[in-house]
């Protein structure tokens, strides 16, 4: 946990926070915190800045914020950014990303792969591979999937949570949706049997498309392209949805 993410309702004043669960455990098991140590905090939705241990009662801790404060009612957006101890998180990648539903084992790494790179908004896919069960699993559960999302924003010291939308039919959204996507932006798809390689170095907002294992079938690569998304290919090794992820925004961005 390489940033303390607070929440509104973890403020008992303005400045001073409490908190009382895996937050606190963290940072008296792993980070060892004694009284008057500094962490660093983040506003959800918020500035970052840095924060002291003023109280530890059993596993229950004070923070006295170096956060600027100009309310203590709408902590997560009222922040003097003047403040010498705040800073912006980090830019959010120009992207909205789809990715045909992975096996629910695969959605935590993935989520937390996404929140970490600073992928704001995640579109969740049917297809012809994505098994009908796979949509019934409590990891998609609002949540369970904003448990992940917070998990990694604290690896990336962020704040900003990205939006996930989960799309159950595969045919009106590439019809009506996708289409006004790739009006605005790059329409990429990755598919291994296409023959353009991945592009670098883009500063364009970008739509994103990547299949299931075992790829999207001829008829949805065909409606997805139609849909105004080009092939694009990481080469000749087949890479399993967890991986291509991180590869693919490595390159584009």
């Amino acid at each position: 946990m390489n940033l303390i993410i607070l929440f509104q309702n973890d403020f008992i004043q303005k400045n001073y926070a409490r908190i009382n669960d895996r937050r606190s455990d963290h940072i008296l098991n792993i980070h060892r915190a004694n009284i008057g140590d500094q962490l660093s905090v983040g506003i959800l939705n918020g500035m970052i800045g840095t924060a002291i241990v003023r109280k530890i009662n059993g596993t229950e801790i004070e923070l006295e914020l170096e956060l600027e404060l100009e309310t203590d009612v709408d902590v997560t957006s009222k922040v003097n950014t003047t403040s010498p101890y705040t800073k912006q998180p980090p830019a959010p990648l120009p992207l909205t990303l789809i990715i045909a539903l992975p096996r629910p084992k695969m959605i935590k790494r993935i989520l937390q792969t996404c929140a970490t790179m600073g992928v704001k908004d995640i579109i969740f896919l049917n297809s012809y591979r994505v098994e009908k069960s796979y949509w019934q699993t409590p990891l998609l559960q609002e949540d369970k999937i904003q448990e992940q999302l917070l998990l990694g924003l604290e690896q990336g010291k962020d704040t900003l949570l990205p939006k996930v939308t989960l799309e159950k039919r595969f045919k009106p959204f590439v019809e009506d949706r996708l289409p006004a996507l790739c009006k605005t932006s790059i329409g990429l798809i990755a598919h291994p049997h296409s023959e353009l390689p991945c592009p670098t170095h883009v500063t364009q907002h970008t739509t994103l498309v990547i299949g299931p294992e075992g790829g999207f079938i001829p008829y949805e690569v065909d409606k997805i392209q139609s849909a105004g998304c080009q092939g694009i290919t990481l080469g000749q090794r087949i890479l399993r949805v967890e991986t291509a992820i991180p590869v693919l925004l490595g390159k584009l961005f």
